[in-house]
């Protein structure tokens, strides 16, 4: 089973942004998945119940928490998986599992696929808990990310840039569709992992004391913020 990691974010603008990544790459190394420019694109599906507890969940702060979600990379639906990201005591942990197009196409229309002969213990559990909770998909989040990695610590520092918004469910799987920004001009997320011990020179190195922490997910700033003029929807 996954462990729990430590992640924490923390709200930068432009500024500290270009400072921060030259600081990084001071001491971090690129992440091979990234293309060439150093970064790749997500977009992922989140799933809520019908009385949006996940929403308020984080809103309030709860703990022990979760939500699923769908997501695939640099458009490429060849590669789609789904994920429930945990959260127990500050830490997280993701558990994933692959789906077939035919599978995904069922989330979206708001159905919980049959479980299939040859489906896994871990797909089965995903999917009964999606079932029980009675989640339904409710916003696209997509954005770009340029991650960085170092073996001490298995840490894994990313920014995550131009994250907006999207209500065409519909439409998640096309290559383009509908986005709403959901952040100020310039302002990023700033995101350090780390499983047991953050090294003290990555630490210091990127000044993490002096930054703005923030508490809330992409998924919550995009629900509240959505494409309805601030009303979340």
């Amino acid at each position: 089973m996954t462990e729990y990691r430590h992640e924490y974010k923390y709200m930068i603008d432009a500024m500290q942004k270009a400072v921060l990544k030259l600081r990084a790459q001071g001491v971090l190394e690129r992440d091979s998945h990234a293309g060439e420019d150093g970064e790749y694109l997500i977009r992922s599906l989140y799933f809520d119940s019908r009385e949006d507890a996940c929403f308020y969940e984080n809103e309030n702060g709860d703990d022990p928490r979760e939500k699923y979600r769908i997501r695939f990379y640099n458009c490429d639906t060849s590669r789609i998986s789904l994920e429930c990201k945990a959260k127990r005591r500050g830490m997280t942990r993701k558990t994933a599992c692959p789906l077939t197009m035919n599978q995904c196409i069922q989330f979206m229309a708001g159905e919980i696929p049959e479980p299939e002969r040859d489906i896994s213990a871990k797909q089965a559990a995903m999917f009964h808990q999606m079932r029980m909770k009675t989640l339904r998909p409710v916003v696209i989040v997509q954005y770009t990310r340029m991650p960085f990695v170092c073996g001490a610590g298995n840490v894994r520092v990313t920014f995550d840039d131009s994250i907006a918004s999207s209500n065409d469910i519909e439409g998640f799987l096309k290559p383009e569709i509908p986005l709403r920004s959901v952040l100020g001009t310039g302002e990023s997320i700033l995101e350090v992992k780390w499983d047991e011990l953050l090294p003290s020179y990555i630490k210091g190195q990127l000044g993490l004391d002096s930054l703005q922490w923030t508490s809330f997910s992409k998924y919550y700033l995009c629900r509240k913020y959505n494409c309805c003029g601030g009303v979340r929807v």
